[in-house]
Parts: structure tokens; sequence; C-alpha cells
């Protein structure tokens, strides 16, 4: 995986992807599948947007069936499954529970109703053949129940929990990176840190991009029959490079996640804002809920969500967006007990929102992706724009982009291989078992909790990174003593996976700072391996840390 933008530049392309975040990733892994000549350019780092702002919860669309809407519910229960499926090591199986009150239709019988239809829409979940993925049936938990495994949970009429399983992303950032490293390991081409200036146009057509390396300020132009515009919130603004175009404006909400200590162990626990501040917007479409998600050995609160009118570019995170949904999850479940200094790292993003929304003081989320192909509104040929609403169904979305791009060139759609070919790590036939005749296999090398970190990190590849040990034994030592991440990994990501400031190898390669500050120590051990390998200066290597730091930052306001 090297950045190349002069070769880059040298070819003509079928397709021509602008966004690194799991849409764009998904868009280019499945073209290159379907024989399509694919380049993707970013113009931050892979997966440093919205990809990055997650509860990690891949949907099965439980929650749709409030609304009878059981395409997107079969939808989701598909992608959950494929997800499971090319990417065993970084989607796992997750129980979620969420207390029920009363009787009837508000209760635990309309809920056992829920849990049953859920089961029998879901009747294909568990065809697989890894038997550590199979998704257990749902029930309905007594009150006496609930209360052992939610202590604290408020009890006046409380009649049980609905449990039920989704999935959890391990890492959403190495699953980003996992469908471009597959791509490019099928011929795709890719760039971070490349923005996109300029549409190639010859009268009502568009035939590439104009880059600008954002290193170097360099600019080149890439060739292509089609350009997909996956640029997420950017979306707008990549569009607005061609001129006025048809359609609104996308709106956009702030959504805002912490990571905090552990609260809640084996369960993802769904509360209910039921007593809703009238300072705050309601969501139209159905009740909101906050989910407290065991991640590692942490939880991930959220979400809370505002109304965004900015520049996507200005987005950022206040020490009141903090406080705000500490103060929230401490009155819905006051056993949290949550304090400022329990919350160790924050994920802020955007998420669409409804065209309609906001303009009357309400906020609803977006349904349904939109996939904008410009010759059929604007006349404009050479140019999809997608409007991503579900990272779960990121892969799905591509594939009929994909189609779409085939139809446009006059051909019928090849049938679709991202479904069942795994991506980057994905080759292993059962994860539990594979897991544990690695660690046994490694005993004598590496301690356990190194081997098992490293399998949910890269898979059945995680031998490519320990080959910098062979060659270099002293890179088998972790970064500090308070993580598993080896030295190796940083070698490993500056040579095979285009990290190219700290910033990369810290949030989205590795573990090392994802849940909080890994203090100042562990960052300069990292960027002095970096620096080995990029030539940095001392200055540049001070610079890269203070940059990194700022991440951990809020804004007062």
């Amino acid at each position: 995986m090297q950045r190349n933008l002069t070769k880059i530049a040298s070819d003509t392309y079928d397709l021509v992807v602008i966004g690194g975040g799991i849409y764009g990733a998904c868009v280019a892994w499945d073209a290159v599948l379907r024989g399509l000549s694919t380049v993707l350019v970013e113009k931050q780092d892979f997966g440093a947007g919205t990809s990055s702002n997650s509860l990690k919860i891949i949907h099965g669309g439980f929650r749709y069936l409030q609304q009878v809407d059981l395409k997107r519910m079969r939808e989701s229960i598909r992608e959950r499954k494929i997800l499971m499926r090319i990417a065993p090591h970084l989607v796992h199986l997750l129980p979620v529970l969420v207390p029920v009150y009363g009787h009837l239709f508000k209760g635990r019988e309309m809920m056992a109703c829920a849990l049953f239809l859920n089961d029998l829409i879901g009747f294909d979940r568990n065809r697989l053949s890894d038997p550590s993925k199979d998704i257990p049936k749902g029930r309905v938990l007594s009150k006496e129940e609930c209360v052992k495994v939610l202590p604290g949970v408020e009890t006046k009429d409380l009649t049980g929990a609905a449990l039920w399983y989704d999935a959890l992303a391990y890492n959403t950032e190495r699953l980003v990176l996992s469908f471009l490293l597959s791509a490019i390991d099928k011929g795709a081409r890719v760039a971070n840190y490349t923005e996109v200036i300029e549409f190639l146009k010859d009268g009502k057509a568009v035939y590439g991009v104009r880059v600008r390396d954002v290193l170097t300020g360099d600019e080149f132009d890439i060739k292509s029959k089609m350009t997909i515009n996956a640029g997420g919130p950017w979306q707008h603004q990549i569009r607005s490079l061609v001129g006025r175009l048809n359609g609104e404006r996308p709106k956009f909400a702030k959504a805002v996640n912490l990571v905090t200590r552990r609260i809640i162990a084996d369960y993802a626990f769904g509360v209910s804002n039921v007593r809703k501040d009238k300072d705050e917007p309601e969501f139209l479409d159905q009740a909101r809920f906050y989910f407290i998600t065991p991640w590692r050995e942490y939880s991930i609160v959220g979400t809370e969500y505002q109304y965004f009118q900015d520049s996507p570019d200005k987005l950022s995170i206040t020490e009141q967006d903090i406080t705000k949904l500490i103060a929230k999850i401490n009155s819905l479940y006051s056993n949290a007990n949550l304090e400022r200094e329990d919350v160790y790292f924050h994920h802020v993003g955007l998420v669409p929102i409804a065209d309609k929304s906001a303009t009357n003081g309400s906020l609803s989320l977006a349904k349904h992706y939109r996939i904008y192909d410009h010759k059929k509104i604007d006349g404009l040929e050479g140019l999809i724009s997608v409007r991503s609403v579900k990272y779960t169904t990121a892969r799905d979305v591509a594939e009929k982009t994909v189609n779409q791009v085939f139809r446009n060139f006059g051909q019928t759609p090849p049938k679709a291989l991202s479904r069942t070919v795994p991506i980057y790590g994905g080759e292993i036939n059962n994860f539990r078992e594979f897991l544990e005749q690695e660690k046994m296999a490694s005993s004598k090398r590496l301690p356990p909790e190194v081997v098992e970190h490293l399998i949910y990190t890269y898979g059945s590849k995680y031998v490519e990174v320990l080959k910098y040990v062979d060659q270099q034994p002293a890179l088998g030592q972790t970064i500090s003593d308070s993580t598993t991440v080896l030295k190796a990994e940083v070698i490993h990501a500056v040579k095979e996976e285009m990290a190219l400031k700290l910033s990369d190898v810290v949030f989205r390669r590795t573990e090392l700072g994802t849940a909080g500050n890994p203090g100042l120590a562990s960052l300069n051990e990292c960027a002095s391996l970096m620096a080995q390998e990029l030539g940095w200066e001392r200055h540049k290597i001070e610079e890269e840390i203070q940059e990194t730091q700022a991440v951990y930052t809020c804004n007062e306001q």
C-alpha cells in the first residue's frame, strides 16, 4: 500500500472514488472485484471523518419494526451477516438489553411479539460456516433477571427486559482500512491526503478530477470514465466544484459519543429518553434511545445529536457537549454515576437528517441512502453522488452504486462478489478456534493477550506484523507497559498501510489512542519509530505529537 500520486495520475481509470470513509472504501472494493479499474482519493486520512464516530454497533434493524419497515430490516440483517462472514476478526456477537415497563402495547407482551418477529424475519441470520457467529433467538427477561443484570435500573413499573443480539465492530477504523487493503490487493490504487480541487469537464461530461497533494501542494489530473462522490458530509462541497446542481443542500446533525470507564460488562444497554427536555429537539420518527455499549475494557455511551449548520471542516466537540451527555446518561441510568474524569475520549461526526428536519425545532435522522445519477437529474454525465446513512449497510449501497456505474456504461452489472469474498484478515473459518490455536502456537513468542490483540486487529494477516519482529526482535516489545500495541505495528503501518502522520497510527492503524490519551511517553516512542522510517527531524516529531494531543482537547463552547 504505497502512495504514489505521479503513478496514479499516469493512467486512465474506469472509476475515480472521492472519499475514503466506509462508503468510498466499500465502493472501491466492490468495483475492483467486478473488474473495474479503480482509484480512490481522500483529502484527510482514510476513515478519519464520520466513519470513526460510532457506537460500534452493527445493527440488525430491530428498531425498524416500530415503523414496520421490513425492507430496511431485511437489508440490515443481511448486511450484518455479510460483515460477520467477510470480516470475522472485526465483527462479533453483541447482546443488547432494553428494560420494558408496563404491559400489553408498551410492555413485555408486545416486546415478546417483536422479538419473535425479529427472529422470524431474520430466519437466515445463521447461514454462516462459522458457528462462533451464530445469533441466538431473542427473549424477554423477568423483572428479577433485569435487575440482576442492570443493578440500579429504574424499577417503577418495570416488568422485565428485552434481550436480542446484534454485532459489535471491534475497530471501525480498521474495518474501513481492511476494505481498502483488499481493494489494493485486487489492483485498485488509493491515496490519502489528496484533495479534489476541480472536476475535469468536457461540456456536460465529467472525465476525472484534479487533485492537490495536501502534504506537498503538488497538483495532478486523474482521468476516468466515471467519478463517484462518496464524500459524506463533504459531498455537497465536492458537488459544488462542478457548478450549480439540482437538489437541496443536505442537512446534518452533530453526533457525539463518549468513551468512558466500563459501566456494564456483558450487554449493550439501551435506555429511553422518556423525560424530554423542553429545550431539546424531539425526534419525529421514534423515541430516543441512548446506549451504553461495552467495547474492549471500556464503555461507549451515546448518541447525542444537535443540528449542525456550519462547514464540516469546522466540526468540533465542546466541554458542554460532553457534560450534557454525561448528565443525560446519569439521569437515565443513575447507576452509571459518570464524572468528567470517567470520560477518556470522545467521538464526533456528522450524520444526515431528513430534508425537512430542523425547520420547526424538531430533528429526524435521514432514513434512506440516496444515489444521485447526475446524468438523470442534471444532464451531467460521468458523475454519481452517494448520500450515506448507516455504517452497517455501506457495502450494500456500494453494490447498488457500482450497479449504476455499469448501467451508465451500457452494460448489465455482473454479480457482486463483495457479499462473499473475505476482506483483508478475514480468511478465518472459525474465529474462536483460530484465536485459541494461534494463541497456543505463539505462546513461546508473545504473551497471549498480545496475540489476541493482534488477531482482533489484523485477523489472519497478523503474521504480516510479526515479520518485522523476525527482522528486528526489539520490535516485539509493546509501546508501553499499559498497552498491547507492538512497536512492530508502527513500522507496519508506515511501510504497508500508508500511515504518514502520527495521528494515522495512533487513531486509525492501531488502537494505541482510540480509547484515550496514551501519554506523552507513548506518543514520543511512536513518533520516534515513525521518524526512523519517514526521516523526521526533532521539530517534526514535536509538531506531530502536539497535533495528536490536540485531538484529546475540547473547545470551551
